[in-house]
């Protein structure tokens, strides 16, 4: 039924009885209308309410859902443990089978187990202990020798040795092996780096580049940088102190490049004197023997 035809059924009998005033026919009217409006309210109420816990009812679904699929993870995972933990009663039972001999066998490689793991731990701590020293000493000698280019002097620890490579255009005119004099102030910043590590050994390299190389009484690579490598040397020795005993000196020639000599920029980081910090075979053999 619409409202308007609601209106008329309520007040047809006023108008038919002629009885009631116009004023009374207003406010009867302005009371339905207010009625009408409440309920319409009320109706929009109710309808939002309901949506409301429909949403809720959906939440607490999926809600549910969840943890059904959690409880269902979970009586797996204790189906599991207690399947695993029926497999380590069996082995227990069988353990406790072992015969007196099998038990001092047992005992025996734990015993081992525990040596081989100990000496595992002190080479490591050994060789922690050598990279620390080597980095100090690369520390030290960078420190020591101060801001030169890269390009002519290098120090770097490869494999757990240092390494100090130093152009033979800071070292020596070319084809030549007597050493410049403005070179010295380098070999004493290093001899003074190395001299207060008295007891490192080290060995000073020789490299050229490929180039024929023939002046007599020289006659190849190998004469010029045995040559280069011993100059080093002496200079290290006569003039800095350091102990002879600890140096060697060797020339490799061209056969032990670093760079392309297809072009002058490799051959002249070829060309190199390198200063080998040798490591301290002894000790670690020392660690390798039988205890």
């Amino acid at each position: 039924m619409s409202y308007k035809r609601l209106i008329t059924w309520i007040l047809l009998p006023g108008i038919l009885a002629g009885c009631v005033s116009q004023k009374k026919f207003n406010k009867m009217k302005a009371e339905a209308d207010e009625r009408y409006v409440g309920l319409n309210n009320t109706c929009n109420t109710t309808q939002a309410s309901l949506k409301k816990c429909n949403d809720n009812f959906d939440a607490l679904a999926r809600e549910k859902s969840s943890l059904e699929s959690e409880m269902d993870e979970l009586k797996k995972r204790t189906n599991f443990l207690k399947e695993n933990n029926t497999t380590m009663l069996k082995q227990l039972e069988g353990l406790s089978v072992v015969t007196s001999t099998q038990a001092e066998s047992i005992k025996r490689s734990l015993e081992n187990i525990g040596a081989k793991d100990e000496y595992i731990q002190d080479l490591q701590k050994e060789m922690d202990r050598k990279d620390s020293l080597n980095m100090a000493l690369v520390m030290n000698l960078k420190g020591a020798i101060g801001n030169l280019d890269d390009k002519d002097i290098n120090i770097k620890v490869d494999k757990g040795v240092v390494f100090v490579d130093i152009s033979d255009k800071l070292l020596f005119t070319s084809g030549k092996y007597d050493i410049k004099p403005h070179a010295h102030e380098v070999l004493r910043k290093v001899a003074m780096v190395l001299k207060n590590q008295s007891h490192l050994e080290f060995m000073v390299e020789g490299h050229t580049d490929d180039v024929a190389y023939h002046h007599p009484p020289l006659l190849d690579n190998w004469d010029l940088s045995v040559k280069r490598a011993t100059s080093v040397v002496r200079v290290l020795q006569k003039e800095y102190g350091l102990e002879p005993t600890h140096i060697t000196a060797a020339g490799r020639g061209e056969f032990i490049s670093v760079a392309s000599n297809d072009t002058p920029e490799g051959r002249s980081a070829n060309r190199r004197t390198r200063i080998v910090i040798l490591p301290q075979l002894d000790q670690f053999f020392q660690l390798l023997e039988p205890r």
